[in-house]
């Protein structure tokens, strides 16, 4: 019966050319807009290089200090990272921390020419829990950052800016009205990579004042690497607990808010402008799943309005068919089914089109060096989503049809 059904479907789409293509043409762009929107999320939330071992990294990027007068959200400073954050490692058993900056605009000048940079001051831990590939080179290390050693690690496109294709280990170069010597060279990665992204790293200590070590809200994040992934929520719990022993500079503002997050988590409590409520990571994906839904309504609507349509042209069939002893499930099944069948191969259109726009942002680099992919899991997705077209859209005009009397329908398809 399946196999007739999808036959039957075969032969009434490429009968109706036109509804068919703005079918398809709705379906495809739909999906390609989907997919690829999901490839980006996929590069900004999953593990990679550099960021690869984040699958059991926990980060504080956001701390709120409130009281009754009021209260402030922005980035950590060095000195509540330092007391709240750091003695995890004996106390919970992390396995690394570090505690660095964000990255920066800072100037350089370069042979008597300005060059805009980004710098991040790190210590030697960051390069143990972030996996940077060196081209050239080695990390600085904790040793470094504490005799405070003017080195510095940039980037393979900083060097190239710099050096023109010359090795840049060994030479120096002026920074934030700084000197350092070269140590190493990494490959560049992209802006939304947020802990690994900069232009040039040098050590913490090696700041123009020492201010920061006494500051509780600034412009630092820390990391937490845990020994496995079931350690993760024994970490997160811990950093509670540790606030509860908060001392504030003010003691008007003695509520600290943050948390030790993973990155989607985080981003969770940014958008939702470090809502207290432990829901905020359920309601910021709701609000990305709501989205997705939304832009999907226009087209399944477009699709139940075609589908009204090709139901009326086919109102003699229909009742040829009833009067024939046709049960309105047979013909509620056909309808799904031609339906699905027009979605999935909207979707596998979709999908290739999806699969060119990505190899053309990665070979572009339209956004400066993020790589995108579109794997087997985002290519279920898709198949799903088209499937889940189908249906939406094809029920409703098939319980239409399906209500349709013999007689009106030989008559001229009133439903």
């Amino acid at each position: 019966m399946l196999k007739n059904y999808i036959k039957l479907a075969v032969k009434v789409l490429r009968r109706r050319k036109f509804f068919t293509f703005i079918s398809l043409f709705g379906i495809s762009l739909t999906l390609v807009v989907l997919m690829v929107a999901t490839a980006i999320l996929d590069s900004l939330f999953s593990p990679r290089a550099p960021e690869s071992r984040f699958d059991r990294v926990l980060g504080v990027y956001t701390i709120g200090i409130y009281g009754k007068a009021g209260g402030m959200t922005g980035g950590p400073g060095f000195a509540f990272l330092d007391r709240y954050v750091r003695p995890m490692q004996q106390e919970a058993g992390a396995e690394r921390i570090s505690i660095f900056t964000r990255a920066r605009n800072a100037k350089m000048f370069h042979r008597g020419e300005k060059v805009e940079t980004n710098i991040r001051r790190t210590d030697g831990n960051y390069w143990q829990i972030l996996d940077h590939t060196f081209v050239e080179g080695a990390p600085f290390t904790e040793h470094d950052n504490q005799r405070a050693n003017f080195v510095a690690v940039i980037t393979d496109e900083m060097r190239e800016k710099l050096y023109g294709g010359a090795s840049a280990v060994g030479k120096t170069l002026e920074v934030d009205g700084q000197r350092f010597r070269i140590a190493g060279v990494v490959r560049a990665v992209p802006v939304t990579r947020f802990s690994a992204y900069s232009d040039v790293w040098v050590p913490v200590r090696t700041s123009k004042s020492r201010d920061y070590e006494k500051q509780q809200a600034g412009d630092f994040i820390a990391l937490v690497l845990a020994r496995s992934k079931s350690d993760m929520p024994k970490l997160q719990q811990a950093f509670q607990a540790k606030l509860q022993t908060f001392v504030p500079d003010d003691p008007r503002f003695n509520e600290p808010r943050a948390g030790l997050d993973r990155p989607f988590e985080a981003a969770a409590r940014f958008f939702t402008n470090n809502a207290e409520s432990p829901h905020r990571t359920a309601i910021f994906r709701g609000i990305l799943i709501t989205a997705a839904l939304l832009f999907i309504l226009l087209p399944t609507l477009n699709l139940v309005s075609i589908n009204l349509s090709r139901i009326t042209e086919r109102a003699s069939e229909i009742g040829v068919r009833k009067a024939f002893g046709a049960s309105s499930r047979a013909l509620v099944g056909q309808f799904v089914v031609e339906n699905i069948v027009l979605t999935v191969i909207g979707g596998l259109i979709g999908f290739a089109l999806a699969v060119a726009v990505i190899a053309y942002l990665n070979e572009t680099k339209a956004l400066a060096d993020m790589t995108f992919d579109v794997n087997f899991r985002v290519f279920v997705y898709g198949m799903l989503l088209a499937a889940g077209f189908g249906i939406i859209s094809g029920v409703y005009p098939a319980w239409r049809m399906a209500r349709m009397q013999p007689v009106n329908a030989l008559r001229g398809g009133a439903v």
